[in-house]
């Protein structure tokens, strides 16, 4: 409710990645997250609908596989096509909306082509005339491809847990079987979390990149004295933002500190926003 929360215009970006994290917790989370977002993109109001499908795209880029395999599921994508469908939602959804429902969709097609069944909700939208053509994405809402699976799994790398489990494996006994079971439940969960953990670093970095460059184009505007109204509190907001994303760049910091690559990415993305968020200060707080 707090992400999707219509009487806030901007997206509640710390709401949502705690949303993220609850799905990626929950064993249920993947099942049940699809469901309820469902419910918000239907919604009458249009920003609580906006709002619910940037938590969608924000959760394809995060929540892995589990959720990946939820959304592709006609289940699901009947309940998207139903804000475009005139017989459903589409007589009264706003354009905004049903615009932003085709755009997924359609970049569902082009990120996950081995799913058939997105790529044949989405020729049905055509050959039933809602979707008269494929929509040019702004590039700053086409869905990234989600993260890769690390190519060194922990399957492979951890070397002792390995040998037990297939010590356990070859037994014949139904405790041992069991005690499989567990292992590889714990050994898949420690994958998703270090996959999470990449993905969540992946996704900060590139808001951190892109904000950086949206407060430069505006700061020298402003410098300039050409800075609408609207741009200005624009500017404000992109200030806010960034502020709460140094906490953020700190934690994942903390987190990868075994990874000396993506720890210089980390502390890359920390001095530009350290000098975005300096500039702000002297050319527009003083």
């Amino acid at each position: 409710d707090k992400a999707t929360d219509p009487s806030i215009p901007e997206e509640n970006w710390e709401c949502i990645q705690r949303f993220c994290d609850q799905v990626n917790a929950d064993i249920e989370g993947p099942s049940l997250a699809p469901r309820l977002l469902a419910h918000k993109i239907q919604s009458p109001q249009e920003i609580e609908a906006l709002h619910a499908l940037t938590v969608l795209e924000t959760c394809v880029n995060n929540c892995g596989e589990r959720f990946h395999n939820e959304i592709a599921k006609f289940r699901f994508l009947n309940e998207l096509i139903k804000v475009l469908s005139p017989k459903y939602y589409g007589t009264w959804a706003s354009e905004k909306v049903k615009s932003r429902v085709t755009e997924v969709i359609f970049s569902w097609t082009v990120w996950f082509p081995q799913e058939v069944k997105i790529r044949d909700a989405y020729q049905m939208l055509k050959k039933q005339g809602i979707v008269k053509e494929d929509p040019k994405l702004p590039e700053d809402k086409i869905l990234p491809p989600p993260s890769p699976r690390p190519q060194n799994s922990i399957f492979d790398t951890d070397e002792e847990k390995s040998k037990l489990l297939a010590r356990l494996l070859k037994s014949s006994h139904s405790e041992d079987l069991q005690a499989a079971n567990r292992l590889i439940k714990s050994m898949i969960k420690e994958e998703q979390e270090k996959s999470a953990k990449v993905s969540r670093r992946v996704n900060t970095i590139s808001e951190v990149s892109e904000n950086v460059k949206r407060m430069d184009e505006l700061l020298e505007n402003y410098k300039r004295q050409e800075l609408s109204k609207s741009d200005q509190e624009t500017l404000q907001t992109l200030f806010q933002r960034c502020e709460k994303l140094r906490p953020l760049l700190f934690r994942l910091a903390s987190e990868t500190v075994d990874d000396d690559e993506a720890l210089a990415e980390i502390l890359q993305a920390n001095d530009k926003l350290t000098q975005a968020l300096g500039q702000y200060r002297q050319v527009v707080v003083s």
